[in-house]
């Protein structure tokens, strides 16, 4: 066989190597210490670092304070724990939840009680792993194998999710015995985690981690009450309707009960988006606006839609305003880092304009709305609508920076009621490998940016970064101080997304920079089994990122 030709990217190196080497032995070729590598990029490929080359390749190192090395190095700190938790727990696995900050919440999946001697026995456990910087591979199982292997080891969640998969081999990573089916590269060696804590929470623990450009250092925990009873609220209703992780979501549709299932779950949501605006109507006295905010694609706007038609039938007249009307201009956007306008910060909005007007408002004065232009980029001062607030109506404001009360410094806070909305899936791959929120929305804002947008898949996942360092500037530090969390995640869309998705993803070519995300959200939706959008009720969150949704936009 020939040799293969390696470019090195970041040097524009090119060298000749056999057929089959193995990226480990070309580290050298990067200049940079073997102990900050997480993974190497082939073609635009995130792969292990053991990973063979079977052709010519342009080659790059991943390093842990990467984001995509970030990742890396959290799944295999959620490795090392199911491992340790096998060894000294053999009879009781554990179930990680969700994230909360740089953490993850878990539980014995037996249902018991963490008690402080099982976490310090796990913590200690998790350092001898460490310690002894223990070798992890990947390698193939062929698919009954797979499936036996997991079924004796009771992965039984593991092998329910293979049921969906056609492969005649399946990928997992092995340490120590312990074999888990590879979802994404993870570390080839336990000795490469440097950093972590286990803490008592709640009924079961956190498995605490450095945050994005943190390097090794672990930050203050900070609590979030209202999100953790949202997600846990939820993962008990999973539990209920037996639908916790995605194999059994998926033995649902081939059973043909998935419609009943889709019924139940709307049924839920829209209870919750009722129980908000009862307890809205329960301060009617007092309270005048409702603010709703969240990240990106969290469906906030239907949100707003459906709260408003929980207050109608309650007797309550809601007025929408927009904050996108209320921004500066163009010419008086402020700039980012890198010179380019930033119209997520506070700032682009004119907050003097819009608190003079709210509090006319608040005075039973009439006002008129602005109207922005965005193919001008200029404010509208007339031509808006003309809006009085009346003993029976309520301000319903939607908008990136609705929890920060700098937006609306002139109110009095008690008579504000803010929502934070966000995608909160409770839906797992298996018992101990989770699905992150922010997958969830980035899924939804592709499918949306192309039926709605013209924009492809590559441009999606571009800009994507940005989205969330703005939400982690602008929405995340107020998400405590909001009055009520709506959940609008609805556990099969990833299902319905799929359908929609997968010809994005595939129109993502090798020698894009994009490609790596998208190899990584199509291996990542090989799990579900598509469901027809038609399935889907005209009310649904989902059709704002779909289409034919009975609300207009």
């Amino acid at each position: 066989m020939n040799n293969l030709q390696i470019n090195f990217k970041q040097s524009q190196k090119t060298i000749e190597c056999p057929y089959g080497t193995k990226a480990q032995v070309l580290i050298e070729h990067f200049g940079i210490p073997e102990e900050k590598l997480a993974a190497v990029k082939v073609n635009n490929e995130i792969r292990p670092v053991e990973t063979t080359l079977l052709v010519n390749s342009i080659i790059e190192p991943v390093l842990l304070d990467s984001p995509e090395g970030v990742m890396i190095y959290r799944r295999t700190l959620s490795f090392v724990l199911a491992i340790a938790a096998r060894n000294i727990f053999p009879d009781r696995g554990v179930y990680v939840g969700h994230s909360l900050g740089n953490s993850y919440y878990y539980t014995f999946n037996n249902g018991d009680k963490t008690e402080e001697a099982d976490i310090e026995a796990l913590a200690k456990e998790m350092e001898k792993i460490i310690k002894d910087d223990l070798p992890i591979k990947f390698y193939y199982l062929a698919y009954e194998e797979a499936v036996r292997l997991f079924r004796k080891s009771n992965q039984t969640d593991t092998a329910l999710l293979l049921e969906q998969r056609s492969s005649p081999r399946i990928k997992v990573n092995e340490c120590q015995g312990y074999i888990d089916i590879y979802v994404q590269p993870i570390l080839k060696r336990t000795g490469l985690l440097s950093a972590f804590a286990l803490m008592p929470y709640k009924d079961g623990f956190l498995l605490r981690f450095p945050g994005i450009g943190a390097g090794n250092a672990l930050g203050p925990f900070t609590d979030e009450p209202k999100l953790f009873q949202v997600y846990n609220d939820y993962k008990k209703w999973g539990r209920v309707v037996g639908v916790r992780v995605v194999g059994e979501l998926n033995s649902r549709i081939a059973d043909r009960t998935i419609l009943d299932y889709i019924r139940i779950a709307e049924t839920h949501q829209a209870r919750r988006m009722s129980d908000i605006a009862a307890q809205i109507a329960n301060k009617i006295d007092d309270i005048r606006m409702v603010l709703i905010a969240g990240p990106s694609s969290s469906g906030k706007t239907t949100s707003a839609k459906r709260l408003s038609i929980e207050l109608m039938v309650m007797g309550i007249n809601p007025i929408a305003i927009s904050l996108d009307d209320y921004y500066r201009g163009t010419s008086e956007t402020p700039k980012d880092e890198k010179g380019e306008p930033d119209y997520e910060c506070l700032d682009a909005l004119d907050v003097p304009y819009l608190n003079r007007q709210l509090l006319a408002l608040y005075r039973g004065e009439e006002i008129t709305l602005p109207v922005y232009d965005f193919k001008t980029g200029v404010r509208k001062e007339s031509g808006g609508r003309i809006l009085q607030l009346k003993k029976n109506n309520i301000l319903i404001v939607e908008g990136i920076h609705g929890l920060n009360d700098a937006l609306t410094h002139s109110i009095d806070r008690n008579t504000k009621y803010k929502i934070y909305v966000s995608a909160l899936t409770q839906l797992n791959l298996d018992d101990h490998n989770r699905i992150p929120t922010s997958d969830n929305r980035l899924l939804r804002r592709m499918v949306r940016d192309s039926q709605f947008r013209g924009m492809s898949a590559a441009g999606t996942i571009k800009m994507w970064p940005k989205v969330q360092a703005g939400e982690r500037r602008h929405i995340f530090p107020f998400q405590n101080t909001s009055d009520a969390a709506f959940n609008s995640a609805l556990d099969y869309e990833l299902s319905v997304l799929k359908y929609y998705a997968d010809p994005l993803l595939k129109a993502v070519k090798p020698n894009m920079n994009e490609y790596a995300e998208a190899v990584r959200l199509m291996s990542f939706l090989e799990n579900f089994t598509p469901i027809p959008p038609q399935y889907v009720p005209g009310t649904s969150i989902l059709r704002e990122f779909i289409g034919d949704s009975e609300f207009e936009y």
